[in-house]
């Protein structure tokens, strides 16, 4: 019998390490960023086209690389990091694995231009689904420039994959954002579309996350700083009034290397707890330092996730030092135990004499004695005292004016309530009633019909909101006082691009500034106060087009505008609002579904609840 195992051809092996390494061309742009770092570069340019997957090129001056070097970087497990097993338990730089290039070059077109500081000329390398097409000199600048285009050329099934631009470019903007906060010592350029998106110069950590995420950040941060024999703890944590529903601005970095732990992100919410309101999220920007034998970050492909190994005290010394920063800033309730300030007097209190307080004691009062008793007491001492003529003020009459002052007397002992089952009862006739404040029960002929109050809501919003945005113009309610909103550059570039379509549902905006938006009118569904949370959920839908399956833009701002606005769970209705609701839903062209196709109503017919008694 023949033998059936065979080695793989090297141009299959390096696809199939493209799948683990490259998933999209964020991960092109965190492995290329990577490798500039590690090179030594203190200014790097990113430049993409229409998001990645036309063109990615990443241009350093790092110290670059040999005619050799340069040939052996697109080979497998070829790496300048490693040069024992010893080595993958200290390791202090970003790409060891030897995978990167040579992934990308398997499934895309790339050209490679490097060159070290002692060298006249430099190389420039062309390779195409792992084939070297040429090697030759090259007049290029100290330093690497990598250009990877038609990404998944010759992989259709992957780019088919792929989501919209606007999607594709929210992950490497992530990317990005990841890289440029752990190395604020060196300068970044972003260029998308021949658009400058981000130009972050040299600066510290706090300012960095400034130019990232905008001015008005600045005063959201609370710093943190705690250095332990196991852990040295940098950055900062935001404050409860300013935590959001999402979680974006959340960051972990261990030895300058972006992670994901959930279990650390336990530690830093319980560190929170009783300073934030139910679904509310901190944002945090946290730079942990640790002995790299102590960690393990070869366990997955892309380098995201690390084995701590003594997570537990990890965990106990975020939860504290985060305690501590909150309280030492007047951020978290302080006991004081050693003053009450209770006990302390007043200014105006401070240098005036001490006055005995007099009491006054009835000496006739007993309170064995009957109501109409002790009155004719009080009205005798009354009289004594010469004040009888006050008892009888307003009881002077002229005519008839005694007896028709007399007849408005209104006794406590008269009954005004009627009987449980009266006239008046019998006249009610209940249309609708509520359920738990979530469910609306309506009697039909055939038997009960039953309304879920949020999403009937979010279908007769999403219904109007796309109406007004695709048909006619919304009608909007203006603002007493203009209200000011700070976001980051990029989402105030996602508001810009939404502006045609947020004035036709009723919105009226302009940007005053870089990263900052006047509002001067709202639609009439919408309260003051939801403004910002309503725009911060909108953003976070474009940037993950959430829901997924949408006809156009006009059709996810319909649907992010009524989950936003929609009635929630727990609400009470009255019964005017309630009918209101009921008439509204029936009223739309498809009131059996949300917009995000999920039931709104069901029916029990008679012969079901019969069954019930059966």
């Amino acid at each position: 019998m023949a033998d059936i195992i065979q080695l793989l051809p090297d141009h299959v092996a390096n696809q199939i390490a493209a799948g683990e390494v490259v998933q999209r061309p964020a991960s092109v742009v965190k492995e290329l960023m990577e490798n500039a770092i590690d090179a030594g570069a203190t200014e790097i340019r990113l430049i993409v086209k229409n998001a990645g997957k036309i063109l990615i090129q990443i241009v350093d001056n790092g110290i670059g690389m040999s005619t050799t070097d340069a040939r052996l970087s697109l080979e497998r497990h070829a790496t300048s990091k490693i040069r024992s097993a010893d080595d993958l338990f200290n390791i202090h730089t970003k790409g060891f694995r030897g995978e990167a290039l040579a992934s990308i070059a398997a499934i895309a077109h790339l050209e490679m231009k490097s060159r070290r500081t002692d060298d006249e000329v430099g190389t420039s390398i062309i390779v195409e689904g792992s084939k070297v097409l040429s090697q030759e000199a090259a007049v290029t600048p100290v330093g690497t420039s990598v250009s990877v285009k038609n990404l998944f050329y010759n992989v259709p099934a992957r780019r088919n994959f792929l989501k919209s631009d606007q999607v594709e470019l929210r992950h490497i903007i992530d990317e990005f954002h990841r890289v440029a906060m752990a190395h604020s010592n060196v300068e970044f350029k972003f260029h998308h579309n021949e658009s400058e998106l981000f130009n972050l110069p040299l600066s510290n950590i706090r300012q960095r996350i400034v130019n990232i995420f905008g001015g008005k950040t600045n005063e959201k941060l609370v710093p943190v700083k705690e250095e332990t024999e196991m852990v040295k703890i940098e950055g900062f944590v935001g404050k409860p009034e300013f935590s959001k529903k999402t979680r974006g601005e959340q960051f972990f970095f261990v030895n300058d290397r972006f992670i994901k732990s959930p279990y650390l992100n336990h530690a830093v919410s319980s560190a929170y707890e009783g300073l934030l309101k139910d679904g509310y999220h901190a944002s945090y920007f946290l730079f942990l330092k640790v002995d790299p034998q102590s960690i393990d970050v070869n366990i997955h492909p892309t380098k995201t996730e690390i084995k701590f190994e003594d997570e537990h005290s990890l965990y106990a010394i975020l939860r504290s030092s985060i305690k501590h920063s909150l309280g030492q800033f007047s951020i978290a309730p302080v006991l004081d135990f050693e003053r009450d300030s209770n006990m302390d007097t007043p200014y105006a209190f401070k240098n005036k004499d001490v006055s005995q307080p007099r009491i006054e004691v009835d000496k006739d009062y007993n309170p064995f004695r009957s109501k109409s008793e002790q009155a004719s007491k009080s009205w005798q001492k009354s009289a004594s005292a010469g004040q009888w003529e006050s008892l009888y003020v307003g009881l002077r009459s002229e005519g008839g004016d005694q007896q028709k002052e007399g007849s408005s007397f209104e006794f406590e002992s008269d009954a005004l309530t009627s009987p449980l089952f009266g006239e008046e009862d019998t006249k009610l006739e209940l249309k609708t009633f509520q359920i738990h404040n979530k469910f609306i029960v309506k009697a039909i002929k055939s038997g009960l019909l039953v309304i879920n109050q949020n999403r009937a809501h979010q279908r007769v919003l999403y219904e109007s909101y796309l109406e007004r945005i695709t048909v006619k113009e919304g009608v909007s309610q203006q603002l007493l006082f203009p209200k000011k909103l700070g976001f980051s550059s990029n989402e105030i570039k996602i508001i810009e691009d939404l502006t045609p379509q947020l004035v036709q549902a009723g919105f009226i905006l302009e940007i005053s500034a870089k990263d900052e938006i006047q509002i001067t009118g709202m639609p009439v569904e919408m309260n003051e106060d939801e403004l910002e949370l309503v725009l911060q959920q909108l953003i976070r839908d474009v940037e993950d087009q959430v829901p997924g399956h949408n006809f156009s833009l006009s059709d996810l701002i319909a649907k992010s505008l009524s989950s936003s606005l929609s009635i929630k769970t727990g609400k009470k209705l009255s019964v005017e609002e309630q009918e209101y609701l009921v008439d509204k839903l029936f009223s739309c062209k498809e009131p059996n579904i949300s917009p995000f196709n999920v039931t709104t109503f069901i029916t029990l017919g008679i012969d079901d609840l019969e069954k019930k008694f059966t």
